[in-house]
């Protein structure tokens, strides 16, 4: 590598470590990149002078001479994030402070039984970048967070998103714009390690309570994701005997009991029984408004609401006992659109794990509920541009024949 290509690759990961960090010093800089104080130094001057990185004032006296302290620029350039579920798929453009950039938009593929749903999300992603305004050259990268088993090395979803090659190459050669993707439960834990709950920690399991129960996994302050990238299929452990049928095929799965999906069938199976709750007249019609209907009467004390999220909440436990005896973690974060209901989730949590758990092993475990919830995935999103972005390359597009 010549040396124009060296300051371009440093300068890449201060903006990298300046983008996760918020603001450093060039002393941290100088750690964090491994190079000499005068290079870091002199690398930084140029950020500023490129209107890249600007000065936040001196840190608080720890005794010595207070450092200046340095960040990026908001709008330095941008993240799309991506970030797919079952039932709806989300999408947002992050500046480097991680706000939104204009609205959210939505779009409902139909997964998993959509054979153009591919072609669909790349058009999708194409027409907001258009309409957004934004600069493909301001653009870093799209992050797209889905469920289902994702090979991040090969580009794959071989449980939705069917296609021909690598899904990856295929939406780079379409926006013009780098490609990354992940399994959504994996891209929630690295949000909590990078930006929430689970930063400077180094054990953690992050559930995504949603249509499934997923685990994404922190092991020695890194995320694991296992041998191909399948780790953390929380949701298909064989829990139940209750003859259940479970997305992946099989019955008794944790899923079966568990589910945001569950719950509002069970919901609607309570109510067909005469029993006078807020939820009355609710309809199937619309899965994703039921779920927020049931969480928003729980947290306004509907009994027929709070008793389904105890039961969800202890059934989980009882995997998350498993979990324990497993990884011994030293916290569990409750994260996806289930976190909405916030503390309702924990005491059932606790009990099953009191009942399930060896207590020597699980006494210090703590639990908590994500402060990023449902956006935990969009933020991983972007976080997984950002952790690569010293490492992207531009994507060169085919030439029309």
């Amino acid at each position: 590598m010549d040396v124009l290509n060296k300051q371009a690759f440093y300068k890449k990961s201060i903006i990298k470590h300046l983008y996760f960090a918020g603001e450093l010093s060039s002393a941290e800089l100088s750690t964090c990149l491994g190079k000499s104080l005068p290079l870091v130094n002199q690398l930084i001057a140029k950020l500023i002078s490129e209107g890249a990185v600007i000065e936040q004032g001196y840190a608080l006296s720890t005794g010595g001479r207070r450092p200046q302290m340095y960040s990026l620029k908001s709008d330095l350039m941008y993240v799309v994030a991506v970030g797919m579920d079952q039932l709806v798929t989300r999408i947002v453009l992050l500046d480097m402070s991680n706000n939104p950039v204009g609205k959210m938009k939505k779009l409902t593929l139909g997964l998993p039984r959509n054979p153009t749903a591919l072609q669909q999300l790349t058009e999708f992603i194409a027409d907001f970048i258009a309409e957004s305004g934004i600069s493909k050259s301001s653009i870093a990268g799209i992050g797209i967070g889905m469920p289902g088993f994702v090979d991040v090395v090969k580009g794959i979803n071989h449980s939705f998103l069917e296609a021909d090659d690598s899904i990856v190459t295929y939406i780079e050669q379409e926006t013009g714009v780098p490609v990354l993707i992940d399994n959504d439960s994996s891209l929630m834990a690295l949000a909590e390690l990078k930006m929430g709950a689970a930063r400077e920690k180094q054990n953690v399991m992050v559930l995504n309570v949603g249509w499934g129960v997923g685990l994404g996994i922190i092991l020695n302050g890194k995320l694991f994701r296992g041998h191909n990238g399948f780790a953390g299929e929380f949701s298909h452990m064989p829990l139940f005997t209750n003859n259940r049928l479970c997305s992946c095929g099989k019955s008794g799965c944790l899923e079966t009991e568990t589910s945001l999906l569950m719950m509002a069938e069970k919901a609607m199976a309570v109510l067909k029984t005469g029993k006078r709750s807020s939820l009355q007249g609710l309809t199937l019609d619309n899965i994703e408004r039921v779920a927020d209907t049931i969480m928003d009467a729980a947290l306004k004390g509907d009994r027929l609401a709070v008793d389904l999220i105890a039961e969800s909440a202890y059934n989980i436990g009882r995997g998350v006992a498993i979990l324990i005896h497993l990884f011994n973690p030293e916290l569990t974060v409750l994260s996806g659109k289930g976190a909405a209901a916030g503390r309702l989730w924990l005491a059932p949590m606790q009990q099953a794990i009191n009942e399930h758990c060896i207590p020597k092993i699980a006494e210090n475990t703590e639990i908590s509920i994500s402060s990023l919830g449902y956006e935990a995935v969009m933020f991983g999103a972007a976080a997984l541009v950002m952790e690569s972005y010293d490492t992207l390359l531009p994507v060169q597009q085919a030439v029309p024949a």
